[in-house]
């Protein structure tokens, strides 16, 4: 034992144990992933087998544990991309314009569900749901309001969508390109992670093997025709939001990841051109200790696995650049004033833990959609911990630290045990054909709702220290929107060229029963008048839609 060690113990049994025998140290259960307690002292006996050159490198080096740019936010601050869409696309139109006036340095689009799901407006099955939870896009008619007056040259857009990821992109080309700007241009990501939709949210049409065959295709084109694009954004935020820990929510997104290379290899595509593409999309919670950490074990750990499962050489497909977002679940509809300060730990966290871009949530989301006022102090939210609090001028500032060394190492090895485990059943697609993440998902959700309860977590304002609040302002939707939405559709269907609509699908139907690449034939069929709706429809008619099943 080291002389450190032996001094460590004598401090623990003498001078901590004689306190804690006076005062008891108050309860902190489950603050760390897997349920456990944070020690009350980290040192250099807690980083087994640590070599920092080995586990650490240096920013914008291999494995990246301390970044993926040498100066980080010494030289551009991250993206500041706040999420919105509301309603129709004139109105979200005029919340980006203003967002953008504000400050942000990003768009980030929300759809609403039926266009997540693949139904037009008109469609019965999208009553009562259109612009509800995000903007409703049908057709290039309304992605051209969408994007309005919007600088495509020069502003980078992401757009949360996954079953119908390839639709909406081939919208966002054919308007940019009306607007006199080349695809080769574009910037920004589509989600496109379909995997995390059947554990944890939902939003997926088809079965997961041809939603695969989907990715795939996207990769390809988008790798020739879209360069600057990023085609995936791996997304651990929601598995987060579904109730998983840190460890399971690094585990289960890189078991997606590796799920989506290894499909992209199987057909031949290089995994240094499409590997440059791939991005990540993660949550931020409150402990922001374990979060920083968890960042850079993330980092570390899809650097080993591009290299030694998949053999990538570039830098650029072994650096994992991450979107990030606070977490919609920590908000409370109770005292909702203090969800600033909530989402102020969580921004330093994603800043320390060292995001790409970050969307901040509005301390009103618990209650409704934000109001232009509560997306205002969001977005100020960023630019002060930006502009005031110093932690911008620093590269991996808390690297070093034993707490988060320990912590870095600790999530790296369970998160590993996981995906070994994933290995075993076959890989991500099997295992969630067999309901593995997602019972350990609701396992984990349903044991940190039970220490909510039993006020063994307290939540202030929630189970601690409540008081009744004033109301806030709450966004409200025009319900007279969907109807308006339908006679826009109905008009679009109405004037575009039946013939040259009708052959479109045609050739996409003929498409999905083979090989060739969808995506080309989906942009012909958008301009040409094309909906969301009913080129969804044509590959439901072929793939079939997919029908959740639990092995309990």
């Amino acid at each position: 034992m080291s002389d450190y060690s032996l001094e460590k113990k004598k401090w623990l049994d003498g001078s901590l144990r004689k306190l804690e025998s006076k005062e008891a140290p108050r309860p902190r259960i489950g603050v760390l992933a897997g349920g456990t307690d944070a020690a009350p002292l980290y040192g250099p006996d807690d980083l087994t087998g640590f070599d920092p050159g080995r586990d650490l490198g240096f920013p914008g080096e291999p494995p990246f544990t301390r970044g993926v740019q040498p100066n980080m936010y010494r030289g551009r601050l991250w993206t500041m991309r706040q999420y919105a869409g509301f309603g129709t696309a004139a109105e979200s139109n005029e919340r980006y314009q203003y967002l953008l006036k504000q400050g942000q340095t990003g768009l980030s689009v929300a759809f609403d569900l039926p266009t997540q799901m693949g139904r037009d407006s008109d469609d019965p099955k999208a009553l009562g749901e259109v612009g509800r939870v995000g903007v409703a896009i049908d057709s290039i008619a309304d992605m051209r309001v969408l994007l309005r007056g919007l600088p495509l040259d020069t502003v980078s857009t992401s757009m949360t969508i996954n079953a119908t990821a390839s639709i909406l992109l081939c919208l966002y080309i054919a308007v940019a390109e009306e607007n006199g700007v080349p695809r080769n241009k574009l910037r920004g990501t589509i989600q496109n992670d379909i995997l995390k939709e059947y554990m944890a949210r939902g939003t997926y049409i088809y079965p997961p093997r041809p939603s695969i065959r989907l990715i795939n295709d996207i990769f390809a084109f988008a790798s020739r025709e879209v360069p600057k694009w990023n085609t995936i954004s791996i997304s651990g935020y929601h598995i987060r939001e579904a109730g998983c820990d840190a460890v399971q929510e690094v585990a289960f997104t890189i078991a997606d990841g590796i799920a989506y290379v290894q499909a992209a290899r199987e057909v031949g595509l290089d995994v240094d051109t499409f590997g440059a593409q791939l991005s990540f999309f993660f949550n931020v919670h409150n402990n922001l200790i374990e979060e920083v950490a968890k960042f850079r074990a993330a980092r570390k750990m899809w650097s080993h696995i591009m290299q030694e499962r998949f053999g990538a050489k570039t830098e650029r497909a072994r650096a994992l650049r991450f979107h990030c977002q606070t977490a919609g679940m920590t908000l409370t509809a109770q005292q909702p004033l203090n969800n600033i300060a909530r989402v102020t730990v969580q921004t330093l966290a994603a800043v320390l833990g060292g995001c790409q871009s970050l969307h901040t949530n509005s301390y009103d989301e618990a209650l409704g959609l934000p109001t232009s006022e509560a997306a205002t102090i969001a977005l100020r939210t960023q630019q002060l911990v930006a502009q005031e609090s110093g932690v911008a001028d620093f590269v991996d500032a808390l690297g070093g630290s034993y707490a988060v060394e320990s912590l870095t190492q600790r999530i790296e090895i369970e998160a590993n045990k996981y995906i070994a485990r994933i290995d075993e059943l076959g890989g991500m697609v099997s295992a969630i054909e067999q309901g593995y993440p997602q019972r350990e998902i609701q396992n984990t959700a349903y044991q940190y709702q039970l220490e909510i309860e039993r006020k063994q977590r307290l939540i202030v304002g929630l189970n601690a220290y409540t008081q009744d609040s004033p109301a806030v302002p709450v966004m409200k939707i025009d319900p007279k929107i969907e109807a308006e939405q339908v006679e826009r559709l109905r008009a679009h269907r109405a004037g575009r060229d039946q013939s040259a609509f009708a052959a479109s699908l045609v050739a996409i139907e003929r498409a999905s029963r083979g090989t060739d690449n969808l995506v080309p034939l989906v942009l012909v069929a958008v301009k040409a008048g094309a909906t969301v709706g009913e080129i969804s429809d044509v590959l439901r008619g072929v793939w079939g839609e997919h029908r959740e099943t639990l092995t309990i």
